[in-house]
């Protein structure tokens, strides 16, 4: 089949949606099919493939405009789910309406949906590329990874005011990756590294860096306030790099309900608690790589090509 991919940030930009579609293009390639992301409006294909479902509200509604056999998918970020069903429920609902199948990343999905959307829901788990091997940590700092870009939705900076209550003698050290969503950003990220001893930011880093850095930490936090299914996640998993995580459904329906590593989302005081635990209890440390290694096996990219091949299968 000739598949439109449809993603709401241009090519240039590093951003979820459009990892999504360029890994799943290559999925697409391996199955036999003819993937295009973001294709002319006028090009021929066979089935419409929409990342973001309030973002590509236009795209989807002309194609069933002009289109009306045309199978069309569509998958469901964190805003959609977390935000745009709320601020701005009129062009999601009208892409869940037109959809003939629904994507969700995690297991939780089905909870933020009415009930007359959960029979075209299915779920696809994102795989990612791990590090080849664990590497030996820094002897003279417990790391601690944030990889996510510098918005309000990620909360970026709750680890770094967490690191600042743990005791003088504490040696977590937090390693932030990822670019600022504007200039005040970038200014908030130079000036906590400038008051925080504990704090570092990296900025934008290619995917091969990030690995390297993940293949040494002891530990990642992601403390989103929303998410649709956090790739990182994935990548941390696939990795052997235990995380510590806000309790948010997005991440819950990628850790499991009872994933140990959990802290009430934005609570900076439960936060520091699990990161001086970590850093000082190895029978914790132990327990959070353990569950972590369990999950693993959910995110490899051989399972994510068959529920994709599955979806097809379905519209076919």
């Amino acid at each position: 089949m000739r598949i439109a991919i449809a993603t709401p940030h241009a090519a240039t930009r590093r951003t979820g949606n459009r990892a999504t579609a360029t890994r799943w293009a290559g999925f697409l390639r391996e199955l036999g099919h003819e993937p295009v992301i973001n294709p002319a409006p006028d090009a021929e294909s066979d089935l419409l493939i929409a990342l973001h479902a309030w973002r590509s509200a236009e795209t989807v509604a002309r194609v069933r405009a002009e289109h009306p056999d045309r199978p069309i998918v569509v998958v469901l970020t964190g805003t959609d789910l977390y935000h745009f069903l709320d601020a701005d429920p009129g062009p999601t609902l009208r892409s869940l309406d037109l959809a003939d199948r629904l994507v969700g990343l995690h297991d939780k999905v089905a909870d933020a949906l009415a009930e007359r959307y959960r029979s075209k829901l299915r779920v696809i788990h994102q795989s990612a590329r791990g590090c080849a091997a664990r590497e030996s940590p820094l002897a003279d700092a417990f790391e601690v990874l944030v990889v996510g870009h510098l918005r309000t939705e990620k909360d970026p900076f709750r680890a770094a005011l967490a690191a600042r209550r743990l005791p003088p003698d504490s040696r977590v050290r937090i390693v932030h990756l990822g670019a600022a969503h504007d200039p005040a950003w970038a200014e908030a990220a130079a000036a906590e590294q400038r008051d925080n001893p504990r704090y570092v930011w990296h900025g934008d880093l290619p995917a091969a860096r990030v690995r390297r850095l993940m293949a040494r930490a002891r530990l990642m936090v992601l403390s989103s306030i929303m998410e649709g299914g956090a790739n990182v996640i994935s990548e941390a998993l696939v990795s052997g790099l235990p995380v510590l995580a806000s309790r948010i459904d997005g991440s819950v329906g990628l850790l499991g309900e009872d994933y140990p590593g959990y802290y009430p989302t934005s609570d900076t005081a439960a936060l520091a608690d699990l990161l001086g635990r970590a850093e000082t209890e190895p029978a914790f440390l132990a327990a959070l790589e353990a569950a972590c290694a369990a999950r693993a096996p959910l995110f490899t990219p051989e399972r994510e090509k068959a529920q994709l091949g599955e979806l097809l299968a379905e519209l076919a």
